[in-house]
């Protein structure tokens, strides 16, 4: 009997709404897992999930039968509801509009993965919009710069 066989790697990528700075240390790790288990829900198996206070990167095999924009809504909207629900910050949280998907052969699994398990070191060297627009320019990406992810707004908190 035929079969459908497929081979697609995902890198995504989304920001904080207003790019702040309000993903935490103390609760980063267990985001993450959360965003992990989100895309696993969907039928798509992750590989890692990782990022910095603004920011998140999420490298994941897409099970060919469910679009790439339900496996980003699904984790964006329930992960911010898992930071309201656990009263992780005095505001709300919400992920900015959007996001940016790279696809990628299997050859590039371990540097992509290793990429994204090295956001902190990464980031001390290049911001989020210098790493986001290098990605749209290295795949070819037609974008308009005034759509792109404001600098960072740094978080602070209300007394």
């Amino acid at each position: 009997m035929p079969n459908s066989y497929t081979q697609l790697y995902i890198q995504a990528v989304f920001a904080v709404k207003y790019r702040e700075a309000t993903i935490r240390k103390e609760w980063k790790e267990q985001l993450m897992a959360v965003i992990g288990n989100l895309i696993n829900e969907t039928g798509c198996k992750t590989f890692i999930v990782n990022g910095v206070e603004d920011h998140v990167h999420c490298f994941f095999g897409l099970k060919p039968s469910i679009a790439l924009s339900e496996v980003m809504q699904q984790a964006k909207a329930k992960s911010s509801k898992w930071v309201n629900e656990n009263g992780l910050l005095r505001n709300r949280f919400e992920w900015q509009v959007g996001y940016g998907a790279f696809s990628y052969s299997r050859s590039h699994i371990d540097w992509v993965y290793r990429y994204i398990q090295n956001q902190e070191a990464h980031h001390r060297k290049q911001t989020f919009r210098e790493e986001y627009v290098g990605l749209l320019e290295k795949f070819g990406v037609q974008y308009d710069p005034q759509y792109l992810f404001e600098e960072l707004v740094p978080y602070h908190t209300q007394e």
